[in-house]
């Protein structure tokens, strides 16, 4: 569906996912595990850092909690590494990611396309055959498996869809896999990302996560954890995710084709990149557009859903992420959750303004280096 071009194939798969896989009923079908697989990472942190002041290494908790999540919404239970590949499962959802943001020469010298000089589609055929096995394996898990099942994941859903016949078009197996490949590359990285940076900013602006914090004290309290009907309730948490999503976008540029000529001539079919990045960083729109200032959303009435196109992280229009709604939730849970729990600081007395920034090349800007920090619990010790 990512890739499609726009037609009868792409409006009925996207009205697929949009009315079966990422309605509001369905995401909220899955609140309970979001809970259970968010507070099993709290209580890990805490049971391992507790009053010993011990470093942890963000970047590999949230990814796999990410990796844990994704897995159980869209296939209904959890994978090692080695289950896909010996390379291990996130380490060739990351391949995907740099090769699919990888400049192709074939995309601007055709005959070099052939050639394949850089390899790429030797080595994404290689990857397309691994995943390729992989989801049939799940598929045919779920076939063998029937009705058994209580709750259904993703893959009971499309099942269900393509056994029914109530398709408007032909949907069969490869279909299934199309999307669940889709899911997993989009997913994987995105959220996980978005939080890491969420963190990053905290701990180089600490008196931005002291006043979250205190925003989530009156709230919740500290006498329990944040539940997700809290967030409605947490506007700072709102305008921080917002400025995160503005100056760290998650897809910095975004592909699309011209499907007629417009004001140049002949731009028919015409790959065009959107450069969300320099857009939410214009001067002429931001006012200090690269400093990271959460009170710029106060009163505003700028959206992140695609209204306003000075900030669009989700993209707009009928090409926008059709789980956009999943992945804010998420991300406002996962860190109201680690902030409202625990203290975060830079270890061996790192200054913020001494943190590395520095990005990792990708469809999802992610942090090039693990971000590392010391947690310490701040809530009563019975919650």
């Amino acid at each position: 569906m990512i890739s499609a071009k726009h037609g009868p194939y792409w409006r009925n798969m996207r009205k697929l996912c949009t009315q079966h896989l990422f309605s509001n009923q369905k995401i909220n079908s899955f609140q309970s595990m979001r809970r259970q697989q968010v507070e099993v990472m709290i209580k890990s942190l805490k049971n391992g850092t507790c009053d010993h002041r011990v470093a942890v290494y963000l970047s590999a908790k949230i990814s796999s909690l990410n990796a844990d999540l994704t897995c159980l919404m869209v296939f209904g239970k959890k994978y090692m590494d080695e289950d896909l590949d010996k390379r291990g499962f996130k380490a060739l959802v990351k391949e995907v990611d740099e090769l699919a943001a990888t400049p192709n020469l074939g995309d601007f010298i055709p005959f070099l396309g052939v050639i394949d000089l850089q390899g790429l589609t030797r080595r994404l055929k290689d990857l397309s055959k691994v995943f390729d096995d992989f989801l049939e394996k799940i598929i045919d898990e779920h076939v063998q498996s029937g009705d058994q099942k209580q709750s259904k994941d993703f893959v009971d859903t499309m099942l269900d869809i393509m056994q029914s016949g109530e398709a408007e078009f032909q949907f069969g197996r490869s279909h299934i896999k199309a999307i669940l490949f889709d899911m997993l590359v989009a997913a994987m990285g995105t959220s996980a990302t978005a939080i890491e940076w969420i963190l990053t900013e905290f701990l180089r602006h600490p008196h931005v996560m002291k006043k979250l914090q205190k925003e989530l004290e009156q709230v919740v309290g500290l006498e329990k954890m944040v539940k997700e009907s809290d967030l409605e309730n947490l506007n700072y948490l709102d305008m921080v995710v917002k400025e995160r999503l503005r100056l760290h976008a998650v897809a910095p540029l975004a592909p699309h084709e011209a499907m007629e000529d417009c004001v140049l001539p002949h731009t028919k079919r015409i790959r065009i990149l959107i450069n969300f990045y320099a857009v939410q960083r214009d001067p002429n729109i931001w006012p200090e557009p690269e400093k990271f200032l959460a009170e710029r959303f106060s009163g505003s009435s700028i959206d992140i859903r695609g209204h306003d196109f000075q900030l669009l992280p989700f993209g707009s229009g009928r090409r926008s992420c059709p789980a956009m709604q999943l992945a804010i939730v998420l991300v406002q849970f996962t860190v109201a959750q680690l902030v409202h729990c625990f203290d975060w600081e830079l270890l061996n007395g790192m200054q913020p303004c001494e943190m590395d920034v520095e990005e990792h090349f990708g469809l999802a800007t992610s942090r090039a280096n693990h971000l590392i920090a010391i947690p310490t619990y701040r809530l009563n010790k019975n919650a």
